[in-house]
């Protein structure tokens, strides 16, 4: 398969192009520094896409590719200043809808076939201990799940083309580097750390490599389309987290983290910590997927290499 990744350089897209390349499939990366892309993937197909809030993909990059994975976007987790909240949703809004434009731009009988296009868990807001799968309708009055909105639908775009489109809404990733690890785990390694904001809000967590395998499971399935969560069949409260991730990390895990420090340090972006819903992956186990990290504590003891 011939596919062009944007975000290639995150989490996500890094080990997706490794993936991709493989399992012997041809990848065309568009990205805005060319020259460290060139050395990150040997052998890709590099296109550079300087400006994606403001101007179209290059056509060319699409041209004769048989898929499209879009993971390119602003950082959710930083303090939600006015600015940073302007940048989070250009990124995904007009950066999306740029997107759909260079493939609109390109030859209708070379365009690509397929649009995996990133998304979020975020769509649902918070839902306390409501099992939420992909039926359930977005949060509303927002700012992430307003984001996630309007990023689907200029996704969705995509089917004016003929393209069968895909919306991954990721849950919170697990990984050895990066992702929501990344700031748990120095204070757990020291032993302070704990639950938050009362630990009661579920996490629909997720293991990298099984994002990477429901994307790639998704570019080949013909009958996966639309908003698809990609979570863990099991998703734990904060609580069954925290405690989890000491045993792994043989520390304790007792010290409780209010809801105002993380506030106090985060500003509203703490939401995303203090607060959760128990997303269930229900499309993604009817078309088949067979997760590599069903279970939390395995999945954490990969994440967390020595």
């Amino acid at each position: 398969m011939r596919v062009a990744v944007t975000g290639a350089t995150g989490l996500i897209g890094t080990a997706l192009v490794h993936q991709l390349q493989t399992r012997g499939d041809e990848v065309t990366v568009l990205t805005r520094d060319e020259e460290s892309a060139v050395a990150q993937f040997p052998g890709a197909v590099v296109f550079g896409w300087l400006r994606p809030s403001r101007e179209p993909a290059p056509p060319e990059a699409f041209t004769g590719r048989d898929a499209v994975v879009h993971l390119a976007g602003e950082p959710i987790a930083q303090r939600w200043t006015d600015d940073a909240r302007r940048r989070i949703r250009a990124s995904r809004e007009l950066g999306t809808r740029n997107l759909v434009e260079g493939m609109r731009a390109a030859p209708a009988e070379a365009r690509p076939r397929v649009l995996v296009s990133q998304s979020a868990i975020g769509i649902y807001g918070p839902h306390g201990d409501e099992p939420v799968d992909e039926s359930t309708p977005a949060a509303t009055g927002d700012f992430l799940a307003d984001v996630v909105v309007a990023w689907e639908h200029e996704a969705r775009a995509a089917e004016e083309l003929g393209m069968r489109v895909v919306l991954p809404r990721t849950g919170v990733v697990l990984a050895d580097a990066g992702g929501a690890l990344e700031k748990m785990l120095p204070p757990f390694k020291i032993g302070i750390g704990g639950p938050v904001a009362g630990g009661a809000q579920y996490v629909p967590w997720v293991h990298l490599d099984d994002v990477v395998g429901a994307i790639v499971f998704c570019l080949d399935n013909d009958a996966a389309s639309g908003p698809i969560n990609v979570t863990a069949p099991e998703p734990v409260t904060n609580r069954v987290l925290s405690k989890t991730l000491g045993r792994v990390l043989v520390r304790p895990a007792l010290t409780p983290v209010p809801a105002f420090a993380v506030k106090f340090l985060y500003g509203e972006m703490a939401s995303i910590v203090t607060t959760g819903a128990r997303v269930m992956p229900r499309r993604l186990e009817e078309l088949g997927y067979t997760y590599r990290w069903p279970e939390l504590e395995p999945a954490l003891r990969a994440a967390v290499r020595p």
